[in-house]
């Protein structure tokens, strides 16, 4: 004789209700995965609400700035096999040597910079190109010396920072093609005249005025 189905026990629930939770759990997944899998992990965001949401953003390829050591490279020049008598030794780096068809150009330019205003002037250059440069100030400036891509954003490189100073003399090789040069802020309380002289490969010199 069976015994009687006790009351606590629970019944099978029927095959329809059983897929319709089913197809309710793979229509949860579905949308969690249109809503934020696709636009957080592969930037597919056909709702527009991952962008919103700030999900597309996780996707998004972080901006690098390359800078190549083009002066290095020849450390261990000396090291390398002897070759035949008369013939040189390879240099591991050839692109320290550089030849043009042209002489080196150079350019001068005179900035009168304002109590307390700010300009740049930036040598364009291509990579591994050389330039040797001179400036003076008749009065103490802020200086930044830096170099930053075309299609960089905000990333920029530092050569040289000076809180405060008359002077800079130096040389620069291009770690990548884009803009090298000088930001100047006028911190003499009164109007100060700066004097640069660039020369070298340059294709450019971008005097940008005085900023407001």
């Amino acid at each position: 004789m069976n015994s009687p189905i006790s009351p606590f026990e629970a019944a099978p629930p029927p095959a329809r209700r059983l897929l319709g939770s089913i197809a309710a759990a793979l229509a949860g997944a579905a949308l969690i995965l249109l809503l934020f899998i696709l636009p957080a992990e592969y930037g597919i965001d056909p709702t527009g609400l991952g962008k919103r949401m700030g999900l597309t953003a996780m996707n998004e390829p972080v901006r690098t700035l390359q800078i190549k050591d083009v002066v290095g490279g020849n450390e261990q020049y000396r090291q390398i096999k002897v070759p035949d008598a008369g013939e040189p030794t390879p240099l591991p780096n050839p692109a320290v040597s550089q030849i043009k068809p042209q002489a080196p150009q150079t350019r001068t330019i005179k900035v009168v910079l304002p109590q307390d205003k700010e300009t740049e002037v930036k040598a364009v250059l291509d990579a591994a190109q050389v330039i040797l440069y001179s400036w003076q100030a008749d009065g103490d400036v802020y200086t930044d010396f830096h170099g930053h891509e075309p299609n960089a954003g905000e990333a920029f490189v530092r050569y040289e920072e000076q809180q405060s100073g008359r002077s800079g003399n130096g040389s620069l090789v291009a770690p990548f093609s884009g803009e090298h040069g000088w930001f100047w802020l006028n911190v003499a309380g009164k109007p100060v005249t700066i004097t640069l002289t660039v020369s070298g490969y340059f294709n450019n010199i971008v005097d940008y005025g005085i900023f407001k």
